[in-house]
């Protein structure tokens, strides 16, 4: 099978050159249980039926499709913000979670683990063991335990128990590396919920089609409001890119749709303390596939920077790698003072306090030439209540 769509990988697990799984041996046997049973399991009735049924009555979707009027008025256009932050537990990630632990009780595992950076992610699989019985361990790097103490607890209070990774930048690459070498040692019992479109094949896929869901929404809500089911731009934040997935995917193969993913620039893009890999990473294997990586020239990781704990990882997952190498996606950055700046003009203008990470997409839209036929969707992919603390050293 060719790439005959941005929305499919290939057989290989390749989003044109970027994707595969190149795992250690110890791991073939867990990726190959997943690549070859992932996708008849998620689409058997009773999958499908559970699935839809939490996603209606415990998530409490579809989520709303909002125009922001006031937004919009200012920046002279038409801004639809898709409100993800309304989902349960406060973010997108709540998708993927139930969708992957769905799986994994369907191929018996009894043990969850999880990586985590903001803790959004965590917080949705600690949710979804709780409501299901299963043993949930978090992997979280130590700064991000402290600048996302309100997730930690969350994730406690859910039964979850959380591992502080202590190595390196001590942030998102860092809790990944630990969350491998645990599947690695418990390979029989254990499912490893990834919670970003990274990791080796199947996993990109897999949690694209898990948040895929986002993009289904906004085509029937944008056909209600505007008789149409295309709007001119559908803008997310990219990270390791899950949220921006789920916001495009049924957008991907409608080349009038215009794609725009927001990296983090951190500090500026040549400060040393940025995020976008697309401009600063070069091709590499990081997390089990072939991705664009901050590197240095001998292959070691750059560490990333990003005020918002959910954008500072050193890599974008291949379907976004992809997505940047063919011209599909438009991709764009802001700094931390600039998504700050956009997450006090949507509070202010529009009453909605939207986290870090979102208002990083919210910011890409002053560098947008937008006009006042142009249709906008913003994923607004989480809520800002874990961001409090750092918001409030701005508050004048």
């Amino acid at each position: 099978m060719g790439q005959e769509t941005f929305q499919q990988p290939n057989e290989h697990g390749y989003y044109g050159k970027f994707g595969g799984a190149f795992i250690p041996e110890m791991l073939h046997r867990n990726v190959e249980e997943l690549r070859t049973k992932y996708l008849e399991i998620i689409n058997e009735p009773s999958f499908k039926e559970e699935y839809a049924y939490l996603l209606k009555d415990y998530v409490g979707r579809p989520s709303p499709l909002y125009l922001a009027e006031r937004l919009s008025e200012k920046l002279g256009t038409n801004i639809y913000l898709k409100r993800e932050d309304l989902n349960h537990t406060g973010a997108h990630k709540i998708n993927n979670a139930i969708g992957q632990v769905l799986l994994a009780q369907r191929l018996g595992k009894k043990r969850i683990i999880a990586e985590t950076g903001a803790g959004q992610h965590g917080v949705a699989t600690a949710t979804v063991c709780a409501l299901k019985g299963l043993e949930c361990i978090v992997y979280m790097g130590e700064k991000d335990i402290e600048r996302q103490a309100p997730n930690v607890a969350r994730m406690k209070m859910l039964g979850a128990t959380v591992v502080p990774a202590t190595s390196g930048s001590k942030t998102l690459k860092d809790a990944t590396n630990e969350a491998i070498r645990d599947w690695i040692n418990n390979p029989v019992d254990t499912h490893y919920v990834i919670g970003s479109v990274v990791g080796p094949h199947p996993y990109p896929d897999m949690v694209a089609r898990f948040q895929s869901i986002i993009s289904e929404e906004i085509r029937k809500q944008l056909k209600e409001k505007t008789g149409s089911e295309l709007p001119t731009h559908v803008v997310a934040c990219v990270g390791g890119g899950s949220n921006a997935a789920g916001a495009f995917f049924h957008f991907l193969d409608e080349l009038s749709v215009q794609l725009v993913a927001v990296e983090a620039a951190g500090h500026g893009i040549d400060s040393g303390m940025s995020a976008v890999a697309t401009k600063l990473g070069t091709v590499g294997v990081l997390h089990g596939s072939k991705n664009l990586v901050m590197q240095t020239a001998d292959g070691q990781v750059v560490e990333p920077h990003s005020i918002s704990a959910g954008l500072d990882y050193p890599g974008i997952g291949p379907l976004h790698a992809h997505l940047y190498e063919s011209g599909r996606g438009k991709f764009i950055y802001a700094t931390d003072d600039e998504a700050v700046e956009a997450a006090f003009e949507l509070t202010k203008l529009e009453g909605i306090i939207p986290a870090l990470e979102s208002s990083h997409a919210l910011a890409g839209l002053k560098q947008l030439n937008l006009t006042k036929k142009d249709i906008v969707v913003v994923c607004l992919s989480g809520r800002g209540d874990k961001d409090m603390s750092t918001y409030m050293k701005y508050v004048k």
